[in-house]
């Protein structure tokens, strides 16, 4: 197969070293004369383009070469931009495009009956006008359960994975984790000041909706309590903790981390607005309910400081830089190759190359026995030779 035209997309959050693939990957085509296209708002840009309106492939499709791509991984988030977007469930169609031309499903949820579109046929019609030979999806579960689809269907594809929760299959790193931890733990060791200083409890709430890495990561570096989804703790026992962290630290102070899903026993993570493309809906601040539960049960103050955002903000670090470039050039040796349907990786502490994920199994999730302490709530620092760099196996 002679490849003639490469498309790249980002979907979903953002975080440090998309651009450096982008960059990556349209470097090396440029070498091999291979062209190049961004798809620009992830897989929006397929479900929405209009490809006989002008002004719509200006707003969804760039062509890509070394000169506008030539700084783009200076800086963090996505030159292509993103969106949560699943073609296969999508609420409407493009205004140029007719709802009953594609398949519908119903479902209920809360009592509210909703119709979804699979508009896939589009997004097939449009590669193919498009005349892309290779699709590069970079995105992290979501993103890449819809990459694993289009394989299916045919598509020549490959994967890289990214999300600062780090729970991606089948790799052991995914893009945005080590500038995630790097800032958070950056973050919360500037507040130790502040925490210090009024004599109080720390609580930090960092990203983790299903999986508890970045909670356990941030943790284990400071040396903090912690708490991930994939454990319910005992509210009165994390209590206990604390306060007595407190009375043993000679500034007066303590700290703990919690994952954007985590739970104590009796408690269940809140949720408000309307779900997206994915069935996902916001989360409840679960720092500020931990936190009045703290006050009831300990008469103690707090301060209470939500990371999130933040973490995924900004330059990549070293970490996510030399992986982004090497995720990136990895994919494109596959192009050449001609395989398809794999996934970037990182897989007993070496690059590699794997299926994509099937979307049924979900996401990756810390191996409590192993990886976390359920009787003093922190990481788990024993047993840790032998094991590949990030602490865990894909």
């Amino acid at each position: 197969m002679s490849i003639k035209r490469i498309a790249i997309l980002t979907g979903g959050g953002d975080v440090p070293g998309l651009n450096s693939v982008i960059k990556g990957v349209t470097y090396r085509a440029s070498e091999a004369g291979i062209e190049v296209i961004g798809l620009r708002r992830g897989w929006e840009a397929l479900t929405h383009v209009n490809l006989d309106d002008e002004q719509s492939v200006k707003r969804y499709v760039m062509p890509l070469n070394r000169e506008n791509t030539r700084t783009v991984d200076r800086t963090g988030g996505t030159f292509l931009h993103s969106s949560r977007t699943n073609p296969s469930k999508m609420k409407s169609v493009a205004p140029h495009l007719t709802l009953t031309d594609f398949p519908s499903t119903q479902f209920t949820k809360r009592g509210n009956t909703s119709t979804v579109y699979d508009v896939s046929k589009q997004v097939l019609s449009n590669l193919s006008r498009l005349g892309v030979d290779y699709l590069v999806a970079i995105g992290g579960d979501d993103t890449l359960s819809y990459a694993a689809t289009l394989d299916r269907l045919g598509v020549k594809i490959v994967a890289i994975p990214k999300t600062m929760d780090n729970d991606v299959r089948n790799t052991e790193y995914c893009i945005g984790f080590s500038t995630a931890i790097s800032r958070a733990m950056d973050a919360i060791q500037r507040q130790r000041t502040t925490v210090g200083s009024h004599e109080r409890i720390g609580v930090f709430r960092v990203f983790g909706r299903d999986a508890g890495y970045t909670s356990l990561y941030t943790a284990y570096v400071n040396s903090l309590r912690c708490a991930i989804p994939e454990y319910k703790f005992d509210l009165q026992k994390m209590v206990e903790l604390l306060v007595r962290d407190k009375q043993n630290n000679p500034s007066n102070y303590s700290l703990v981390v919690l994952s954007e899903g985590a739970e104590w026993q009796g408690y269940e993570v809140q949720e408000y607005g309307e779900a997206d493309a994915f069935g996902h809906r916001k989360k409840m601040n679960v720092g500020e309910a931990f936190s009045d539960e703290l006050k009831k049960l300990s008469k103690e103050d707090t301060v209470v400081s939500d990371l999130t955002y933040d973490l995924r903000s900004g330059s990549p670090d070293f970490v996510d830089k030399m992986v982004a470039l090497t995720f990136g050039n990895m994919a494109f040796d596959s192009i050449l190759e001609g395989k398809t349907g794999l996934m970037a990786a990182i897989s007993e502490g070496c690059y590699a190359m794997v299926a994509i994920p099937d979307p049924k199994l979900g996401p990756r999730k810390v191996e409590v026995d192993t990886m976390y302490n359920v009787e003093r709530y922190r990481p788990n620092y024993a047993g840790k030779l032998g094991l590949p760099i990030f602490l865990t196996r894909a």
